[in-house]
């Protein structure tokens, strides 16, 4: 069965019309127009800034980090600004190329970036042919200290780890490949140690997405569980934020933090649809009178077993395909009760199922029966159709259609021809979608209050130390409420036509990098009174790009 895309995004081109009314003036136009205050920094010293945090800190965009992109990222937007009030020299990281990716004794370790393929995202290389990722750990890391401490995948105990940036410990799973780059000769040295090495007069701290934002890029599968809230530092959220906040504070500097966004809002989860399966498919479409007569066969199961006091709610589970309108996605919801075992008892009696066999040119002897009513079993036992409730990661789209083929091999050992076998293992028709694939309501309940506790954590630090704080929290929930105005621009949480997210749905474009680094230094005025924004010294979000072209090398 083809692929059933998400959906068909187009790029979108902007002209404005030059206007004379008051109103159209731009912001700029008006700012030249009056006699603005000098920059100040406050009480704030720029002279050495260090920034830390993960990869919205590094400058991470399109799934990749590459020059491009650590050219626009948040704190060299920043130092740039600072540099106008007695900042200094900001130094960064810089990878090898504008292709991404990363490299082990030649062995491609980490993927080159995505670019727009005119429908949507995909990888450079389907649009430009092979390329040498040049950014290799063993022959050319580049030479600290780094004002830039962003690390790409880091959580908050990361930050505090020793080994994190060894190469030996890449293949072991214990270290990460760009923080290796960072290291140089102490490569058993923490994120924190080399920022204190520097002795910052100003930090940045953005740290915390990650230790939600894995569960939830995972699906909530397990493999990647959310931080526990507790415990010792380098264990528990709480312990490791505030020894970071005490250490980088203890020789006076000054700094700003930022919250963690609710990733259940970015576009990585917003772009593909619950239904999208589409009954002009041509590949979906003719099979939807056969699925309905194999899942009417099971949801009839649901209902006796509804009637024995099995289960409660059968409706929950059946599952029925439109021939008018497009339908939901089938998935795997652990929270149901595993009725798999009483599927295959209902269906090895049932005679109707023996005829289902037969019309399938099956054998309807009693051992093929009971065979096939297992494997009934275990594929549906915790299944049902999606809901507008259930969330879906972006690379669920190019899964959603598709033959499992792993499910495939296993059924044809169990008797199956290769077509039946391929019939039942299309993803999320008639195979359930697994739990790595979508973000189920109870699964959104638990990032929604580790991100709640952990914001506060977040505020009560930087309230007690005396540090500006950035709610991104909150500028996340504007951008997916109807867009921010920025500019000329309207500002949204749209994939690729939204203009603050890249093609990876979970990290900004240049543009929202700029976007950002003006929040960052709303809050620095408040706290130190600066006055970036008062004089006029805010980034033009609009003078920054909101894609990179597949050509850029």
């Amino acid at each position: 069965m083809k692929n059933i895309k998400y959906i068909l995004l187009s790029a979108v081109s902007f002209a404005f019309l030059a206007c004379n009314d008051i109103e159209d003036v731009s912001r700029e136009e008006v700012l030249m127009a009056v006699d603005l205050p000098a920059l100040t920094a406050g009480s704030a010293d720029f002279s050495n800034y260090v920034s830390l945090g993960n990869s919205l800190t590094a400058g991470f965009t399109d799934n990749a980090l590459f020059i491009a992109s650590q050219q626009n990222s948040l704190p060299n937007l920043l130092s740039q600004k600072f540099a106008l009030v007695g900042g200094g020299n900001f130094t960064q990281p810089l990878m090898n190329d504008n292709f991404g990716g990363i490299a082990v004794g030649g062995n491609r370790i980490l993927q080159p970036r995505l670019v727009f393929g005119g429908a949507g995202p995909v990888p450079l290389e389907d649009l430009i042919g092979t390329v040498t990722v040049s950014t290799d750990l063993v022959v050319n890391n580049p030479t600290g200290p780094f004002n830039n401490m962003g690390v790409p995948g880091a959580k908050s105990f990361h930050l505090l780890a020793p080994g994190y940036g060894s190469l030996g410990n890449v293949s072991l799973g214990l270290a990460n490949p760009y923080f290796v780059r960072m290291t140089g000769d102490t490569p058993n040295a923490s994120v924190l140690d080399l920022a204190l090495s520097q002795s910052p007069s100003f930090f940045s701290l953005w740290i915390g997405n990650n230790d939600v934002l894995s569960y939830a890029l995972s699906g909530g599968d397990g493999t990647n569980a959310i931080t526990p809230v507790d415990g010792a530092p380098g264990v528990g959220f709480n312990q490791t934020y505030g020894a970071l906040i005490a250490a980088l504070t203890a020789g006076g500097a000054k700094g700003v933090v930022a919250n963690i966004p609710n990733v259940t809002s970015i576009p990585h989860f917003t772009t593909v649809p619950y239904n999208p399966l589409d009954p002009t498919n041509a590949s979906f479409g003719p099979q939807i009178p056969t699925l309905n007569g194999i899942f009417g066969q099971l949801n009839l199961v649901y209902a006796y077993l509804e009637s024995v006091q099995v289960i409660t709610n059968a409706a929950e589970r059946s599952i029925v395909f439109s021939s008018t309108a497009a339908s939901a996605v089938v998935l795997k919801d652990e929270t149901l009760t595993d009725i798999s075992a009483q599927i295959a008892g209902v269906l090895s009696a049932s005679p109707q199922f023996a005829g289902l066999l037969q019309s399938f040119g099956l054998p309807t002897d009693a051992t093929t029966v009971g065979v096939v009513a297992a494997l009934f079993g275990a594929t549906y036992g915790q299944a049902r159709q999606a809901t507008a409730d259930d969330l879906f990661v972006l690379p669920s789209s190019n899964v959603i259609g598709t033959v499992n083929t792993n499910t495939m091999a296993y059924l044809m050992t169990q008797g199956l021809s290769q077509a039946l076998a391929g019939q039942f293992s299309v993803e999320g028709v008639s195979l359930p979608l697994e739990d790595k694939w979508v973000l189920l309501p109870s699964e959104q309940a638990e990032i929604a209050a580790a991100t709640s506790t952990f914001n506060a954590t977040i505020a009560a630090s930087a309230n007690q130390a005396g540090l500006a704080l950035v709610d991104a929290n909150a500028i996340l929930n504007e951008l997916a409420n109807g867009g921010i105005k920025s500019g000329n621009f309207i500002l949204t949480s749209n994939l690729v036509t939204g203009g603050a997210f890249s093609l990876d749905g979970v990290h900004p474009t240049a543009r929202g990098y700029a976007f950002l680094a003006n929040e960052f230094m709303k809050a620095i005025d408040v706290t130190y009174g600066s006055n970036f924004e008062a004089s006029g010294s805010f980034l033009d979000p609009g003078a920054y790009p909101t894609n990179y072209s597949p050509g850029l090398q």
